[in-house]
């Protein structure tokens, strides 16, 4: 799973770089930054709980891809904005939002055979931008080039945060 822990750690390393600008982002934020990575990898669950089950529960036709959209990713984040009280939510949103733009941005790099993208506008539109062909989501390299930009803002933050320089 070293596409997950990419994902997890590209959203540390932006979430703790804009708290270096932002005053009122504290660790609680970057974790949101952090969490929304994760949404749009929601569509895991298909792994324990199929689509075609739900499909068959439901009687209308259902795909857990769908989470992996534009248009399902940003329902999930509408979601969870709405689990914590109203005067955060707007805050809660762009951090969640900027996780998963992470994330997307992250997958349209990937290596496919076909050598185009899955949709990640949809349902704006069903196109398929070209890949970028340059990491398979099982490589090691790309958690390996994370942690340690992970390591070295983490290194600056403290540093900064015990010199006073923020």
């Amino acid at each position: 799973m070293p596409d997950i822990l990419t994902h997890v750690l590209v959203g540390y390393i932006l979430g703790t770089l804009l708290s270096s600008r932002y005053d009122w982002l504290t660790p609680e934020y970057v974790t949101l930054v952090m969490l929304g990575a994760l949404t749009p990898d929601l569509t895991k669950i298909a792994l324990l709980l199929p689509s075609e089950r739900v499909e068959l529960f439901l009687g209308v036709p259902f795909d857990w891809f769908a989470l992996h959209t534009l248009g399902g990713n940003l329902a999930v984040l509408l979601l969870g904005a709405l689990l914590v009280a109203p005067e955060s939510r707007k805050r809660v949103f762009v951090l969640l939002a900027l996780g998963a733009a992470s994330h997307h941005s992250l997958d349209l790099l990937l290596f496919n055979p076909s050598g185009y993208s899955y949709p990640v506008l949809f349902p704006l539109t069903a196109y398929n931008p070209p890949a970028g062909q340059l990491y398979l989501s099982s490589d090691r390299w790309p958690a390996l080039v994370a942690g340690a930009l992970t390591i070295l803002v983490w290194w600056a933050r403290r540093a900064s945060a015990d010199e006073d320089w923020v």
